[in-house]
């Protein structure tokens, strides 16, 4: 691990690939350490990170590469499945992809002997988003420009196809909510269906569009935020179809909202990708202002991974972002009220020009 005195990026893990994704896993996995996974033109790596505010025997960041996966093509969208574990024997990682060719790929290994791998075709455009369901992982859904949400099983097979009215850009799966699947599609409107009967038992409605990111509070079920244009929105579904709290958030259109999976109050979002000068923003509901300083991520932010280390007091925010050097780093920055201890990952991409 190399250590940058710079105050935007503390700690760099040098990566062989260009990197268009990265996720930690939201799950226990078993380990002191955190799982990440990231992802680019040919490979996806699997590591593990551990930071001091978890062991004061550590130095700022350590990262251990446990394997890199070859993927083949461009890596669009991951997701970590919550039987994930590190602490079994054997052990078991698993993951799903999103590839530039319309496929997903199930990834399963036990770091040794045993390497799997299964493709699922049926969407005809791009892929946006994949998660698991987050109680026992043994179903997947999908969104794609197709204008479906999509549900597979383990063995690849397609269980359930949800026609939408426009391209599907997120979709979210509640632990509390098991039965159910938050869609969010691209001309403002998010829907919740009911995966038994497969019809929609409730809409929302942005009023305005494109709704580019939208995600379901993790400890609170009734709560939804999203970016849509260039601002956030909050609505508590039980209230009204409309948000009840409408921001701007960035100068340009927002590119990505994500709840913390510790604080119903706190979220974060970035800028549009693509702007020299990206934004990532952290906010907080009970405050006018932003929580958090802003801060200036120069170049493109693609992906946000964010998971709470610790509760409100002393919170370990791991957000991913994309730039421009071919590198993993890390970097942390407090807030002037000592509230919020962020921790910022971005993985930068070194641009070859020709």
């Amino acid at each position: 691990m190399q250590e940058d005195p710079s105050r935007s990026s503390t700690y760099t893990v040098p990566c062989e690939d260009y990197v268009h994704v990265v996720e930690f896993s939201p799950y226990d996995c078993g380990s002191a350490a955190s799982l990440l996974a990231y992802g680019g033109n040919q490979y996806v790596v699997v590591g593990t990170c551990r930071f001091k505010e978890e062991d004061v025997e550590v130095e700022g960041v350590e990262f251990n590469t446990l394997r890199a996966f070859v993927h083949g093509v461009r890596v669009d969208a991951l997701a970590w499945s919550p039987e994930t574990r590190l602490d079994k024997i054997p052990q078991i990682i698993r993951f799903c992809t999103a590839a530039g060719d319309r496929k997903l790929r199930l990834f399963t290994s036990d770091l040794q002997n045993r390497h799997e791998v299964k493709e699922m075709e049926g969407h005809t455009s791009y892929i946006n988003h994949v998660v698991f369901e987050p109680t026992e992982g043994k179903q997947m859904a999908s969104v794609s420009d197709d204008h479906t949400c999509r549900v597979w099983d383990l063995e690849g097979n397609e269980t359930v196809s949800l026609r939408l009215w426009s391209p599907g850009v997120s979709v979210c799966w509640h632990p509390e909510e098991v039965f159910k699947l938050m869609v969010a599609e691209k001309k403002g409107t998010i829907r919740f269906y009911d995966l038994v009967t497969q019809q929609a038992i409730l809409s929302l409605d942005c009023g305005q569009m494109p709704l580019m990111s939208a995600d379901w509070c993790l400890t609170n079920t009734i709560k939804v935020g999203a970016v849509v244009g260039s601002d956030w929105v909050i609505w508590d579904i039980t209230r009204s179809s409309y948000p009840q709290e409408k921001r701007p958030a960035h100068l340009d259109k927002a590119r990505l909202f994500r709840w913390s999976r510790a604080n119903e109050n706190l979220f974060s979002t970035t800028g549009c990708p693509g702007k020299i000068n990206s934004q990532l923003l952290v906010h907080h509901l009970g405050h006018p202002q932003v929580a958090g300083d802003v801060l200036q991520l120069r170049d493109v932010v693609l992906a946000v991974s964010a998971v709470f280390l610790q509760q409100w007091e002393d919170a370990v925010v791991l957000v991913a972002g994309v730039s421009r050097v071919q590198s993993l780093q890390f970097s942390e920055h407090r807030s002037p009220r000592g509230l919020l201890s962020l921790r910022i990952l971005h993985i930068r991409d070194r641009l070859t020009t020709g």
